[in-house]
């Protein structure tokens, strides 16, 4: 005789089926994008997750045929881009030498920016840190050279799992949930939990068979020097090496690779069962008993809340790693920190040399777009003077004229305009004495001294 089952006389129903289809389905599919990033992660799905539907229509609207577009319509998207491996937009990027301009670059790109952004501040060369040396806003630089030059498609290792040990908790939770029905004879809510683990768990081995590529576009033979500028935001990178490195940043993408592609019909086969998982609970859950209900609603809840730990993860943090150990081979970087935007933008045209007059005007104009006559002059000279720096750059900043002629009567010019180019040439003297490691006049006693584990610098201006 089997046992009395709890709670066998309460007519309270808690009817959770339809919520269970919905409740959970962005927080299932962001923990899905791990499958892509931990090595064995697709064998860890086998287990009742919240918001079946949610992740059917998702899934659905990876199929590109009409069977699939008819029964999950919507516009058509890139497994790389459902999973957040690519589809974030880059900065604006000039080539100098082969005259590649792009208004935004792609996913690579963002994250190469991003791993500049969070340089420690301790590894950053700070600049204006001298009383002497004018500071409007800070603007940091970073000068990369890359060298290696990946294959047109690669496979990056995947980490180890280590979240593996935590999958054991929903997995046991369904299953512990599943025979504590079984044993009181629910079977409606048995069969639920056990439908809900084999959908999950096929689903989640089916996405996981994506195989994660690198891939970037092959160089043309002869191309020239892929020396080139990122300008974001808030950040500028100076990209130096052969056009084949720097066209993984430029112009690479992180993609999955599946077997079945382009009409994925393995994947929208799983968006079908997951469809009928829902319906199916939706139907047979309420004809279960309360305690089989709680027991559903258990699973789920264990369920949510790993899944929840799983979207919580910082992907892009991994998808950097991949970027920078594996495509790039840890590039050589370096990063300063100017306290003005002029200062910055002629130690980024001398770390940019040697390249022709006209090519650095325009990345001088990308960084300064300023057309004023005052403006125009300071510029000319500046690229005159970055082409042709002659022996004074390396004499000691005391022991020499200024790199600039002051004296000049400029046709038409106020005092403010005087004044102005006055200040601009000074910054144009940081950015060389920083360049060509001339120490400046007034160093305090923090200069070029490691100070609490920061390199700084002060340059006079």
């Amino acid at each position: 005789m089997p046992p009395t089952i709890p709670l066998k006389g309460s007519k309270f129903n808690l009817d959770i089926s339809g919520v269970a289809g919905f409740f959970g389905g962005d927080v299932a599919v962001s923990a899905m994008a791990t499958v892509h990033i931990y090595q064995g992660r697709k064998w860890l799905g086998w287990y009742n997750t919240p918001g079946s539907y949610e992740i059917a229509k998702r899934y659905g609207q990876l199929g590109r045929s009409r069977f699939w577009d008819g029964l999950y319509p919507g516009i058509n998207v890139d497994p790389a881009v459902l999973f957040e491996l690519d589809g974030m937009s880059g900065p604006q990027y000039r080539g100098v030498h082969s005259g590649t301009t792009m208004s935004k670059t792609g996913h690579l790109a963002h994250l190469f920016l991003q791993e500049c952004r969070d340089t420690p501040r301790e590894e950053v060369f700070v600049v204006h840190e001298s009383r002497t040396c004018r500071k409007t806003m800070p603007v940091a630089v970073t000068i990369a050279t890359l060298d290696r030059v990946p294959e047109v498609e690669e496979h990056p290792r995947l980490f180890r799992d280590t979240t593996g040990p935590l999958a054991s908790l929903p997995i046991m939770a369904s299953l512990a949930t599943a025979l504590a029905c079984l044993v009181y004879r629910d079977w409606f809510c048995f069969s639920m939990i056990l439908l809900g683990v084999i959908s999950s768990g096929l689903s989640c081995y089916v996405i996981g068979t994506g195989r994660f590529t690198f891939t970037h576009p092959k160089n043309a033979a002869g191309a020239p020097a892929g020396d080139g500028v990122l300008h974001g935001e808030s950040e500028i990178v100076v990209l130096k090496g052969p056009e084949g490195a720097i066209t993984p940043i430029t112009r690479g993408r992180f993609s999955l690779k599946f077997t079945s592609e382009p009409e994925y019909h393995n994947i929208g086969a799983c968006s079908v069962l997951l469809t009928a998982q829902f319906l199916t609970q939706l139907l047979l859950v309420p004809q279960g008993e309360i305690f089989g209900q709680i027991m559903f609603l258990c699973s789920l809840a264990v369920s949510w809340g790993y899944n929840s730990y799983l979207s919580s993860l910082d992907r892009e943090s991994f998808q950097r790693r991949i970027l920078m150990e594996q495509v790039l081979s840890k590039p050589d970087k370096h990063k300063y920190e100017f306290g003005t935007r002029t200062a910055m933008a002629v130690f980024v045209l001398l770390s940019l040399t040697p390249a022709k007059p006209g090519d650095l005007r325009k990345v001088l104009d990308d960084l300064l777009p300023n057309e004023t006559v005052v403006w125009n002059v300071w510029k000319q000279a500046v690229i005159e003077r970055v082409c042709n720096p002659g022996p004074a750059v390396k004499v000691h900043r005391g022991e020499r004229k200024p790199l600039f002629d002051r004296t000049v009567e400029y046709e038409g010019f106020q005092p403010a305009d005087l004044q102005l180019i006055d200040v601009l040439y000074g910054d144009a003297e940081v950015a060389f004495d920083v360049f060509y490691r001339v120490p400046a006049d007034s160093i305090s006693s923090r200069t070029d001294t490691l100070v609490r584990g920061r390199w700084s610098t002060a340059i006079a201006g």
